[in-house]
């Protein structure tokens, strides 16, 4: 349960409609709020304010109108200028940052308040009446009429908050799909979940391989592993007396003849099927465990910029750079850790072990052959592993960036030729022949 309420949490909060959907629904109970203070309030107590002047139903008609009708105009073209920039980014940086602009707070929060004023403005407009005219909501006209002074300010003043929510949408549309906001973006929150998952410092020793011994529970879906629910896996083991063994992690991709994990002892006809509901499979990977995830948008990235269509090697420098410092956080933490950030074994689950040498692999590997081919893009590869290696991490991690620059230099003598080849030698000879 508690891996299908993060699985749906993740896609609420990836979701374009959820944060506006709330705005309308405020704007709703507040239209109810402020018509009921109207009626208990009457006009009267706009007469004692000198600077304020109490409407008349067709003015306020009129001013409600105008404001409605602008703000679903204005939200028609939020939309239009947010999907152009959705797909503009996607086929400049790659279609998996779709994500990242789906769940920017800024588009949300703009679309929801124009919706939202929208919605009031109706809300109102229905309640005001001309002298004998049929109230809404069953009440009877008579006298003067009616028109919701308090409501009409409220009104007004959420036009005004639009004109400003406007202004800072212009000014962060452009700014949200420049190249370093965008890996800036995804490299701070690489930080931050290489933080929260391993928060200890290193003690020297590596994850080790787990077994694959024991009965496998294997997948009943296709799809890619979103959620992982550890304290309801060690719930289980607890209560049966288990010990389980993870075959996947977090952004794996399984179907049916996937082993999800293993387990050691006896268990029950329905433990299988607890087991399996303690993972929650979707269409697409999530941020939510999957270090990974993150780690591959950059390298995205990187590969696009160094392709020979797009040919943008300062782009692929910027994301070595985050990259960079990345590894340099990891070579400094203790990795014994699930995807939640709990000691792998703890209550009998033994998480897939993620080393050092996988995260290192996963990241500088993956760009090694194509910054190999552009000499600017090598300089800076080789630069970055030094930088990474700074913190003066274990004698073994500072052996794996070590290798990781002579793969480069063994990868770029087949691309690179003359001076530049010389040129990278030189620069890989000083990092490997540090002390």
């Amino acid at each position: 349960m508690n891996a299908w309420l993060r699985q749906i949490t993740s896609r609420l909060n990836a979701s374009y409609w959820f944060l506006p959907a709330l705005l309308t629904i405020a704007a709703i109970l507040l239209s109810l709020a402020t018509y009921w203070l109207d009626r208990s309030l009457g006009d009267h107590w706009i007469a004692d304010m000198g600077w304020l002047h109490a409407s008349k139903p067709d003015g306020a008609r009129a001013l409600l109108s105008t404001i409605a009708g602008s703000m679903i105009s204005v939200a028609g073209t939020v939309f239009a200028i947010t999907i152009a920039a959705v797909v503009y980014a996607s086929g400049n940086y790659g279609p998996r940052l779709l994500t990242n602009f789906m769940t920017d707070r800024g588009n949300q929060l703009s679309l929801g308040v124009f919706i939202a004023t929208f919605v009031y403005c109706l809300l109102v407009l229905r309640t005001i009446r001309q002298p004998d005219e049929t109230g809404p909501w069953g009440m009877g006209g008579g006298g003067e009429g009616f028109v919701p002074q308090l409501s009409l300010i409220i009104a007004f003043t959420l036009a005004l908050l639009s004109v400003a929510v406007l202004v800072y949408f212009l000014h962060h549309v452009p700014d949200s799909i420049r190249i370093n906001r965008v890996v800036a973006s995804i490299g701070r929150r690489v930080l931050h979940d290489i933080d929260q998952r391993f928060p200890d410092p290193d003690q020297g020793r590596e994850p080790q391989a787990t077994s694959r011994d024991g009965t496998p529970v294997r997948a009943h879906r296709v799809g890619y592993v979103e959620v992982v629910d550890f304290a309801t896996l060690g719930r289980i083991c607890e209560e049966q007396g288990l010990c389980i063994r993870l075959a996947v992690r977090p952004g794996d991709f399984v179907h049916p003849d996937v082993a999800l994990l293993h387990v050691e002892g006896t268990c029950g006809e329905d433990v299988p099927d607890r087991l399996r509901s303690a993972f929650a499979v979707g269409t697409s990977r999530t941020a939510d465990q999957d270090l990974e995830y993150s780690i591959d948008e950059l390298v995205e990235i990187a590969l696009r910029a160094l392709s020979p269509g797009i040919n943008d090697p300062f782009t692929a420098i910027t994301c070595m750079h985050w990259l960079s410092a990345a590894t340099a956080m990891l070579a400094m933490r203790d990795l014994r850790r699930d995807a939640d950030g709990d000691c792998s074994g703890d209550h009998g689950v033994e998480a897939l072990p993620d080393d050092f040498a996988h995260f290192l692999r996963r990241g500088f590997g993956s760009v090694r052959t194509s910054a190999a081919g552009n000499l600017l893009a090598a300089l800076n590869f080789v630069q970055a592993l030094e930088s990474a290696a700074t913190g003066r991490p274990s004698p073994e991690r500072t052996e794996l960036l070590r290798q990781e620059a002579r793969q480069l230099l063994a990868q770029a003598e087949t691309l690179l030729a003359g001076p530049a080849l010389e040129e990278l030698r030189d620069r890989v000879s000083a990092f490997v022949g540090e002390d």
